[in-house]
């Protein structure tokens, strides 16, 4: 918090100058107003809801949204998936969720659905509607899943045939889209083109309309990804908050007139606040409208459940939602389920990141850094099991929340300095916990 600044002026010599003052400071307060428009554009009424649930005593306002001048008829984004999932409020999760036992227990036996007819494209709900999305998620199914950056090991493969994930995350090698198609149709692909640039400037809109154009060709030479992130892990604060929700708008708007699939925000760990999320409202609303679904990315060191329990400003304590990990509840619990807005999450990045500050625990970064402490720990008789059993505890909270596609780790096929990241030699184990 800043200090508050004290501002003294000298005093008067004379009582004529102490009149002359005050008529300069009334002519110059009436010249002000005379110049003030009387009223301000309101903000989105769901926005409006938001802010009014935040306890923190400074709100800032919302930013004016764009609105296009008229809704695009000729929009027809492609449909990968033609069963419906309906989106509804959260299960309520066991206050303290037991630590897994040293050996993961496998998911629950389900019944897979019936062999799906694609459909070669979709047409977004009506201007303020929302839009029936079109997959359907069996909440019986584990939801762990795996991020690849190359898919340089026969394991990955392995991975989506025993699987059948939800939801799997692609960078910059797409080539592995089609083959998870032909592995596992139903599989949610979604896709990032890495770039560097990311900068709040200009008009929001004019910068998301540019970007999609900057990275189109990459989109259509890859048509089995279903949903394309814009920008990796912002953090816009609330400086930049109304901007980025304008971008992101914009973007869902401009990727559907290319009959592309987007997915929204693709915060980092530990970000956006409550209120700072608040701002990004309308571009929920934007998303919904189009059928475009929320990422995120949720890490935490030495071990998964670091944060667990831990309370968020302004608000308080409660024992199932996080600083960390399990952050995305409280944006849900706060603020998206009192208005209706619950939009399709992916946790498109999780895992072990010991880049977290403030933390216990040795020195590291990736998950393979820290397996001693969490053998230490009890999550396991070895580090690989350890971490399994972390995966599956964070598996079992998020298949309590019906609106989460599912998660996916980071990473396999890792490069450079990702190395200690690398999920490969564990894959095996992975598979097995996941298996249906």
């Amino acid at each position: 918090m800043q200090p508050k600044r004290l501002i003294t002026d000298p005093p008067s010599t004379c009582a004529a100058s102490t009149w002359l003052r005050l008529v300069v400071l009334v002519f110059i307060l009436w010249l002000v107003s005379a110049c003030t428009p009387s009223t301000a554009l309101p903000p989105t009424r769901a926005a409006a809801i938001m802010l009014a649930a935040i306890p923190p005593t400074i709100i800032p306002t919302v930013p004016v949204t764009f609105t296009p001048s008229s809704p695009d008829a000729t929009i027809d984004p492609r449909l990968n998936h033609n069963q419906t999932w309906q989106v509804g409020p959260s299960s309520t999760p066991s206050i303290t969720p037991p630590i897994p036992s040293h050996t993961p227990t496998p998911s629950p036996t389900y019944t897979p659905s019936p062999t799906y007819t694609p459909s070669p494209t979709r047409t977004p709900a009506a201007q303020g509607a929302r839009y029936n999305y079109p997959f359907f998620i069996d909440p019986r199914k584990s939801k762990l899943s795996i991020h690849v950056i190359k898919p340089n090991s026969p394991h990955i493969e392995d991975f989506i045939r025993q699987t059948q994930p939800n939801v799997i995350k692609l960078v910059d090698d797409f080539g592995l889209a089609a083959v998870t198609k032909e592995l596992s149709p139903r599989t949610i692909v979604i896709g990032r083109v890495d770039t560097i640039s990311q900068q709040y400037r200009g008009i929001p809109e004019e910068a998301a309309r540019r970007y999609v154009q900057e990275n189109l060709a990459k989109y259509r030479a890859n048509p089995a990804v279903d949903y394309w992130e814009g920008w990796n892990e912002p953090d816009p604060g609330l400086e930049n908050m109304g901007w980025y929700a304008r971008f992101e708008q914009e973007r869902v708007r401009e990727m559907a007139r290319q009959g592309l699939g987007a997915a929204i925000g693709g915060f980092a760990t530990g970000v956006p606040e409550i209120n700072e999320f608040a701002l990004f409202i309308p571009a929920i609303e934007t998303a919904m409208q189009y059928g475009a679904i929320l990422t995120l990315h949720e890490y935490s060191a030495p071990v998964i459940n670091y944060g667990y329990g831990s309370e968020m400003p302004g608000y308080p304590r409660y024992a199932d939602r996080g600083t960390l990990t399990l952050r995305y509840r409280w944006y849900y619990r706060e603020l998206l389920e009192p208005a209706g807005l619950v939009i399709p999450l992916a946790i498109t990045e999780a895992g072990i990141d010991g880049i977290i500050g403030n933390r216990p625990g040795p020195p590291g970064y990736g998950w393979a850094d820290f397996q001693a402490y969490a053998v230490a720990e009890g999550w396991g008789r070895d580090g690989m099991e350890a971490f399994v059993n972390q995966m599956a505890w964070y598996d079992a909270e998020v298949r309590k929340d019906t609106y989460v596609l599912g998660f996916t780790i980071f990473t396999a096929g890792s490069i450079g300095h990702w190395r200690n990241y690398e999920i490969r030699d564990v894959l095996p184990r992975l598979t097995n916990y996941a298996r249906p």
